[in-house]
């Protein structure tokens, strides 16, 4: 016979599991999807403005994900603005200009934020 003996509480587990279940733990994807817009709109080379204003957020919530993307609104000639600035392009007349790593500097600073914060909410409550 196998007997098992147990003392304690599982207020900890049941409270974890609670706040899963509720949740809480992406409560606040709307408010970095607002820090991230901020970040890059700042980060955003500006010679008219329209490409750093033109920066968008979407949560999007389904059976099991969810998850914050960021978009820039911003064309012409149906080509991303956002993406030339960052990655360079042609010119018109064979020139080249050279792309500006402006993204990958603000994003993953929210990203560690973002990290730790759900982490602290896993581990702490």
């Amino acid at each position: 016979m196998i007997n098992l003996d147990s003392t304690g509480s599982f207020k900890n587990i049941d409270a974890f599991l609670k706040r899963m279940s509720n949740n809480d733990l992406f409560s606040d994807l709307e408010r970095y999807g607002r820090m991230g817009v901020d970040a890059l709109s700042s980060a955003t080379p500006n010679e008219t403005g329209l490409t750093a204003r033109s920066w968008v957020y979407k949560v999007t919530k389904s059976r099991g994900l969810q998850s914050i993307g960021w978009y820039n609104t911003n064309t012409t000639n149906g080509v991303n603005v956002a993406i030339l600035i960052q990655y360079g392009h042609g010119t018109g007349t064979g020139g080249y200009i050279q792309g500006r790593d402006y993204i990958n500097p603000v994003i993953q600073p929210l990203f560690d934020t973002i990290a730790n914060e759900i982490w602290r909410k896993v581990t702490l409550g």
